[in-house]
């Protein structure tokens, strides 16, 4: 299984709303490198749900549930669907993971406007530390 970050603002599709549907497309994604990451993706792979627009903050999580496909409305972005895994007890702010000092290397902490991004493995246990209820 590999990890993957999606951020979204909170207003616009919030985890609340995947926990609502159960299931979305994630599209809307442009940028050529967060475009690379969703095409990365496979069925049982894990995308942490990161809330920005203000809140910065790592609020839950959703499994890949189809294989990665171009958008019907425009064939040059791909896009793939997400199941709602569950919400962080603790959400992870983006603060926290900064000051940890072991993801300064990472696009979340590099590349601020990233939409999609592959995460490390120890991001997974770092959230997993915060949450220890918390069954991926």
């Amino acid at each position: 299984m590999r990890y993957f970050l999606a951020k979204s603002e909170p207003a616009v599709y919030s985890i609340d709303d995947l926990a609502r549907d159960g299931t979305t497309t994630w599209d809307g994604v442009r940028n050529a490198q967060a475009l690379r990451a969703i095409q990365a993706m496979a069925p049982g792979d894990l995308v942490f749900i990161y809330h920005s627009g203000g809140v910065s903050a790592t609020v839950g999580w959703a499994k890949v549930v189809s294989a990665p496909r171009p958008d019907p409305a425009d064939a040059k972005l791909t896009v793939v669907d997400l199941a709602y895994g569950g919400t962080l007890a603790t959400p992870v702010p983006l603060a926290e993971v900064k000051q940890s000092g072991q993801f300064a290397d990472w696009a979340l902490v590099r590349q601020s406007r990233l939409s999609t991004m592959e995460a490390p493995p120890e991001f997974a246990q770092f959230v997993k530390q915060r949450n220890p209820k918390l069954k991926l």
